[in-house]
C-alpha cells in the first residue's frame, strides 16, 4: 500500500481547491499522480452546490471507473455529506470521508477494507499548507461554514455553521507561504466576512494583522455580504496592500426576489455601499442568480434598471439550478430555461461594457502578478482584477510587473515590452 499513486480530483470553490492542498500536504507514505489513468487512488473532493454539481461528480466517477477500473475511488468533499451514503452503498466509490477527516487521509487511504467515515460539521483544520502547485497567488481558508439561510442553498447542511480559525494559525499559514515566495494572498471560506465573530475577532483585524507580515505585496478577499462591511473595514481601503477589488454578493437587485431568497441585503443600503466604493477608486463584482423561482419579467426588469445604477464591473452570474433539500427547490413560478439563458446573456453583456468602460478608466499604473503563459506572451491580475496580457521576450512566470499603460480592448488589457 505504502508508495502507491493517488490522483487529486476537484471540483468547486476555492475552499474545495485549498482543501485538496491539505489532503495533499497531509500525505506520507504516498506518491501524487497527475492523471487517474496511472493512480492507484483516486480522491474526489466533490461539489453539491446544485443538481447539476451532483450529476457532474457521478459522471466523473464513472468515467474515472471505466478509465482505470483497478482503482479505488474515494469520495471527500460537500458530496461525501450529500451523496456519499448512497455512493457508498452502491459501491461505485471505494470510500467515503468528510470535511473533518481530510487531515486523516493518510491513515484512511492505507486501510484495505472499504470504509465510511463522514465525521462531523465543527471541525478546524489545522495543517499548514506550504505550496501550491501551478499557482503564482495563494488561497488562505479562515473560516470554514456559513450561519446565513438562503432559500437556494445547501452549503451550511453539508459544511456547518460558521467556525473562524485562530489568527495565530492563518498568521503562520501566511507566514509560510510568503517565505515560500508567495506575495499575493487571496483570503477564502465558505462564508468569509462572518470571520472573526465567534472568537472575539473581525475581517478587519485579519487583514491588519496579516499586512504585517514580511513579503505580503497584495490581500484579495474571496467574497463579502454587503452586511459584513463595517467601519473599521472601510478604514483600510485606502491601505496599499488592498487589492482594489471587492466581490460582494447580491445575489439579486430585485427586493422582493431578495427576500423570495430569504437573503439579508436590500438594493437601497447595497446600492449606498457600492457608491462609496467606487468612489474610493474599487473595482465591484457580486454574484447574480438569474431565473430563481418567482422570478417574473417585471422583477428582471426591474433588477437590470439597478444594475445599470450599480457600478459594478465583474459579475458571476448563474442560472438558477434546483438543489433538492433546499427551500427554492419547492418554489413554484419556475423560470423556463430559454428566458433564464437570455436573462444571463443580457446580464453578463451589460456588466461587460461596464468592465470595459471602467478599464478604459483604470489603463494607466497597473499592478500585475504574471500567472502563465510561454512564447512570448503572458497573462496575470492587476489590482482591479482585470486580466492583462503582456508581450514580453522575458520568461515573466511569477514575477511582479508595473504596467505603465495598457492597450485596452474589448476583450481584455495587453501591452507590449521591448
Amino acid at each position: 500500500m505504502p508508495g502507491q499513486r493517488v490522483h487529486f480530483k476537484t471540483f468547486g470553490c476555492r475552499t474545495n481547491q485549498f482543501d485538496t492542498q491539505v489532503m495533499r500536504t497531509r500525505l506520507k507514505h504516498f506518491t501524487l499522480s497527475e492523471g487517474e489513468e496511472d493512480a492507484d487512488t483516486i480522491v474526489v473532493n466533490s461539489c453539491t452546490v446544485t443538481n447539476g454539481a451532483d450529476a457532474s461528480v457521478r459522471n466523473y466517477i464513472r468515467s474515472a471507473r471505466r478509465k482505470n477500473p483497478d482503482a479505488r475511488i474515494i469520495l471527500a468533499g460537500c458530496g461525501s455529506h450529500s451523496k456519499g451514503e448512497s455512493l457508498f452503498e452502491s459501491g461505485e466509490v471505494f470510500g467515503v470521508m468528510g470535511h473533518s477527516e481530510k487531515e486523516q487521509i493518510d491513515t484512511l487511504l492505507m486501510r484495505e477494507e472499504r470504509f465510511y467515515e463522514i465525521g462531523d460539521l465543527a471541525h478546524v483544520d489545522q495543517t499548514i499548507v506550504t505550496e501550491f502547485v501551478g499557482k503564482s497567488r495563494a488561497f488562505i481558508k479562515v473560516q470554514e461554514g456559513c450561519d446565513f439561510a438562503c432559500s437556494y442553498c445547501i452549503i451550511p447542511a453539508v459544511r456547518g455553521g460558521a467556525r473562524s480559525y485562530p489568527l495565530s494559525q492563518i498568521e503562520e499559514q501566511v507566514r509560510v507561504l510568503a517565505a515560500n515566495g508567495f506575495g499575493e494572498f487571496i483570503l477564502t471560506g465558505t462564508n468569509v466576512g462572518s470571520y472573526g465573530k465567534d472568537i472575539g475577532s473581525s475581517m478587519a483585524e485579519l487583514l491588519q494583522r496579516l499586512s504585517q507580515l514580511r513579503g505580503v505585496r497584495r490581500i484579495r478577499i474571496g467574497s463579502l455580504e454587503p452586511i459584513q462591511i463595517d467601519a473599521a473595514f472601510l478604514e483600510l481601503l485606502d491601505e496599499p496592500w488592498m487589492a482594489r477589488h471587492l466581490h460582494i454578493a447580491l445575489q439579486h437587485t430585485s427586493d422582493a426576489m431578495l427576500s423570495r431568497m430569504n437573503r439579508r441585503n436590500a438594493y437601497a443600503s447595497d446600492r449606498r455601499l457600492f457608491e462609496h466604493l467606487a468612489e474610493r477608486g474599487y473595482a465591484l463584482g457580486t454574484d447574480f442568480i438569474v431565473g430563481h423561482p418567482g422570478e417574473r419579467e417585471s422583477e428582471w426588469r426591474e433588477a437590470m434598471e439597478r444594475i445599470e445604477r450599480l457600478p459594478l464591473t465583474h459579475v458571476h452570474a448563474f442560472t438558477y439550478s434546483q438543489r433538492d433539500g433546499t427551500a427554492s427547490a419547492d418554489m413554484r413560478d419556475i423560470v423556463r430555461g430559454d428566458i433564464a439563458k437570455a436573462r444571463h446573456r443580457e446580464l453578463s453583456e451589460t456588466i461587460a461594457e461596464k468592465n470595459h468602460a471602467f478599464r478604459q478608466a483604470h489603463a494607466h499604473d497597473l499592478d500585475v502578478l504574471v500567472e502563465g503563459g510561454k512564447g512570448g506572451v503572458y497573462n496575470g491580475l492587476d489590482q482591479y482584477f482585470n486580466r492583462i496580457q503582456i508581450h514580453s521576450s522575458e520568461d515573466l512566470v511569477g514575477n511582479w510587473v508595473r504596467v505603465e499603460a495598457a492597450e485596452v480592448l474589448r476583450e481584455g488589457n495587453r501591452v507590449e515590452f521591448l
